[in-house]
This record gives C-alpha cells, structure tokens and sequence, in this order.
C-alpha cells in the first residue's frame, strides 16, 4: 500500500480531537467519514465544520472553493459501518480506555476492508495492547496528533515491533500529506516523546503547588516567560481536558497497581466538580462562557 492508494479516510470519534483531524484530512482533499455513538457529538462537530471554514476564507487562509470543497469532502454518520466500510486509512480518537479501544478495533477489523491500515491517535496507549484485536496487527500503528489538531503540526508515529515498515512508512507519508511534521518513534514507549518529556514538566509544576512554592499562575508564567513555553503545564492542562488527564491517570493505575500513578488529588478535586477546564468554563483557571 502507497500513499496515492488512500482515498477514503475514517475517524472514529467526532470529539474535540476527532472532527478536528477529520476535518484537516477533508480541507487536505481527503474524502472523510467522522462518525461518533453521539448524535450530539455529531451535530456539533457538524456546526464547527459550519462555522470554521467560512473563518479560514475571511482570514485569507482557505480560498471559497477549497472551503466548499472542504464541506463537500467530510461527512459525520452515525454508523461505523458506513464510516469504515469503504475506507483505506482509519483513525480512533476515541476516549482513552483500552478496552473501549479493543472493542472498536475488533469491530473495524470485520468492517474495513483488508488493505486498511487502522490508526489510533491514542497518547498513551500503545498500538501493541490493541493490535491483536484483530487480524491485521502489522496494520495497527499509533498515529497520534496533538491538540488542537487543526492547529499543532506535530504526529507521533510509533512503530512498535507488529508493525510493518510499509505501515510505517504509509503513515509518516499520510502525516505530512495532511501538513503536520511526522516524527518516528522507532520503538513503542510510554508516554512516546513529547508527553515523556513534558510528563516530567507536569509532575514537578504539580508538586510546586502541592508543597505551596507557588501558584498555578506563576508556576505558568515561570514556564512562558522563562523557558519561552507558549503556555504553562496547567493552561495547557485546561485546554486539553482536566478529564482526559483524570482517565489517562486511573486507567494507568488500573494497569501497575503503583499507588503513585494516581491522579493529583488537586486534579480529582477538579475532576468531581465537573471542572475539566476551558470547555466547562473552569479548570486551574476559571474561563468567561464567551
């Protein structure tokens, strides 16, 4: 398989980070099913394809037929049958918990047809967990974006040792056909690079304000104004979901069993009261609803 035999793209997941990568495939000339098991979901991913495009023409970033061509080339169905059936490259954006990931990885497996590789943008679960879920495992490969996906140009590719170098390779080559910056992991690792690295960022912020060294807004700016960060480790932390950071946490504690893998109990507090950051109107900061 080449990169010129992708015609037909599937994301599975219309959430924040699903309708955005799906939407990047369809403006870089994909033909694109997003599908989600939320009607809801669906109609909103649905508005924003509405709503973003005529923004990219006014800003002089999209002309008005790359913008209509754009619309015409993504869909939003309810059905993963109509989804993958047809589809070459598939991407799971679904919520991080390796089960449900299994589950969809074994129902696109019957679906998809034979030569489609299935990606998951997963960012901390590696594609060997999920693999043998079906009967394609060198076709299984972690393909992951980061967030906003529309904006940020890095993909992490993770060759882990099931996966062939022709998916591989068709992965890194589909990346920078969609305008991001593929980089090859060549070997599977927790956290894979970037989230290793700022993990390690994160950890040390977190324990600043437990022990009372500082708040949440000047451990931010020591990071912006400082090491030139674009934002700080909590402000990212609200603009990427406080309750996704809760999942990742608890679902990698439900894996060791290490009591330190646990999630800060500053974030569970946040986490109880619904308060996962800018999309609710409060995290580590509080955001106007405009």
């Amino acid at each position: 398989m080449k990169l010129e035999d992708i015609k037909n793209i599937c994301v599975v997941g219309a959430g924040n980070m699903g309708h955005q990568i799906a939407l990047q495939a369809a403006i870089c000339g994909y033909q694109v099913k997003c599908s989600d098991v939320s009607a809801d979901t669906l109609k909103k991913a649905d508005a924003f394809v509405d709503s973003y495009l005529p923004g990219r023409v006014e800003k002089g970033r999209l002309t008005a037929e790359q913008a209509k061509q754009a619309r015409t080339n993504i869909k939003f169905v309810a059905s993963l049958e109509e989804a993958a059936g047809d589809a070459d490259f598939v991407i799971e954006a679904a919520t991080e918990v390796l089960s449900l990931k299994r589950k969809i990885f074994a129902d696109l497996d019957r679906i998809a047809p034979k030569h489609a590789i299935l990606a998951t943008n997963s960012s901390a679960i590696v594609s060997s967990k999920i693999a043998d879920a079906t009967q394609r495992q060198d076709k299984v490969v972690n393909m992951h974006f980061f967030n906003p996906a529309l904006v940020m140009k890095l993909v992490e590719v993770v060759k882990g040792e099931h996966v062939s170098e022709e998916t591989a390779d068709v992965t890194m080559a589909l990346s920078k056909d969609m305008q991001k910056v593929p980089v090859l992991l060549k070997k599977e690792v927790d956290g894979f690079l970037l989230n290793r690295i700022f993990a390690a960022i994160s950890k040390e912020a977190m324990w600043l304000l437990e022990m009372g060294v500082a708040e949440v807004e000047d451990i931010d700016n020591a990071c912006v104004y400082g090491a030139g960060h674009p934002m700080g480790p909590f402000r990212l932390n609200d603009l990427t979901g406080l309750d996704l950071s809760y999942i990742m946490r608890m679902e990698k504690f439900r894996e060791t069993g290490n009591p330190a893998d646990l999630p800060n109990p500053r974030l569970v507090e946040h986490y109880m009261k619904g308060e996962y950051g800018e999309k609710t109107g409060q995290g580590w900061y509080s955001y106007s609803k405009k």
